[in-house]
């Protein structure tokens, strides 16, 4: 399970909720850091981060993976 450079840029700049609270606080902390700066370089460290998590827990973060793959 992974998500392109594209859909990360689309996560950091929705105010899309997940229902996975980990999830969520990572997307808000990620969130605050693209906005102070929207580097390319700051968007692939987002990407490998939620790319990560994502990974981690691919068990319980089905349900997310398919929205965000809808996105």
């Amino acid at each position: 399970m992974s998500i392109t450079i594209q859909q990360t840029e689309k996560l950091l700049k929705s105010n899309r909720s997940f229902s996975q609270l980990g999830f969520s606080l990572m997307l808000t902390r990620l969130r605050g850091l693209y906005s102070k700066d929207s580097s390319q370089s700051m968007l692939k460290s987002c990407m490998d981060e939620i790319n990560f998590f994502l990974e981690k827990f691919e068990g319980i973060m089905g349900d997310e993976y398919a929205i965000i793959t809808k996105i």
